[in-house]
């Protein structure tokens, strides 16, 4: 007597749907998991967006509220004609790409020179790293304070020593913008250093034996050798230091205020005091958003770098 194919669909439909109760028993339970964490999430980066994005057509100033209003695009046709807005882009722009190249060409070249063990190497790397755990406010304040005071300062004390006399190191514009450069490079190099540390002890053998033999200098086998293998690793290093520098804030806040005049505001500073000093909420929203679009653009680019070089 043979088997209905009614009764042999049924059996496995049973069967499947039996199957499916614990996946979706896990799914729930992976939902109720990641649930309150996927509020979070929302409530504190997405709807600040959306609140960023809705601000910027609104005409919100709080030391006039009379004044509030939809104003659509012209809080962006305003930025257009704002010369302290190009200026805070092209000091942002300088500030980043300094700081960046600064960060791995430093960070590279203590890598390669601690790569080699030797006598005291944890206390060394141990130094190194030291200003990476300080807070950025802490080291603004630093810098202010100890080591570029006119007179009383390390550094400035040394340049009288060595009869290069002081120098208004936070007061003049060339010589602020050149210490907030050197402030936010003596900072973050450690990260790339520790980076390229890790990545260097990473590669493989046989190329870094070959290249001792074959090539004829140590610039060679840095060139054609150390650098390719070292390629995702710099453009590792290269993102998450160009994320860091656009959105300095706290270190030249606290060092030189954006000051003197305007010589070191950044886009970020710039932002600052619209929306939070000048009460311009609407404008500085904005201004929030261009910064935003920026550093997405930005962070795209070197990431298709990255995935280019690993691929």
């Amino acid at each position: 007597m043979g088997v209905s194919p009614v009764r042999v669909t049924g059996l496995t439909t049973h069967l499947l749907t039996r199957a499916r109760r614990p996946r979706l028993a896990e799914a729930a339970f992976a939902g109720l998991l990641i649930g309150p964490d996927l509020v979070a999430i929302l409530a504190l980066s997405l709807f600040p967006l959306l609140a960023l994005c809705a601000l910027s057509f609104f005409s919100l100033d709080l030391a006039s509220p009379h004044r509030t209003g939809w104003v659509g695009l012209e809080n962006y046709r305003r930025l257009l004609n704002d010369g302290r807005f190009w200026h805070a882009l092209q000091i942002t722009a300088l500030y980043t790409f300094s700081t960046v190249a600064l960060q791995l060409a430093l960070g590279l070249g203590l890598a390669l020179l601690l790569f080699e063990r030797f006598p005291g190497e944890a206390i060394v790397r141990t130094l190194v790293l030291l200003p990476m755990i300080l807070a950025p406010v802490v080291v603004g304040l630093l810098w202010r304070t100890l080591l570029l005071t006119p007179r009383f300062g390390f550094v400035d004390y040394l340049f009288e020593v060595s009869g290069l006399g002081s120098r208004p190191w936070l007061s003049e514009p060339t010589y602020a913008l050149v210490s907030v450069i050197l402030m936010h490079t003596w900072q973050w190099t450690p990260f790339a250093f520790l980076v390229f540390l890790a990545s260097l002890h990473a590669l493989p053998t046989e190329p870094l034996e070959a290249a001792k033999i074959d090539c004829q200098s140590w610039w060679q086998e840095l060139w054609y050798i150390l650098l390719p293998l070292l390629r995702p690793a710099i453009a590792l290093v290269a993102i998450f230091r160009t994320v860091t520098a656009l959105n300095a804030f706290d270190a030249i806040y606290a060092a030189t205020g954006g000051g003197p005049g305007t010589a070191t505001e950044i886009l970020n500073l710039y932002v600052f005091y619209v929306a939070f000093v000048h009460l311009s909420v609407g404008y500085g929203a904005s201004l929030g958003v261009v910064q935003l679009l920026l550093a997405l653009g930005i962070t795209a680019l070197l990431f298709r770098f990255l995935r280019s070089e690993v691929a």
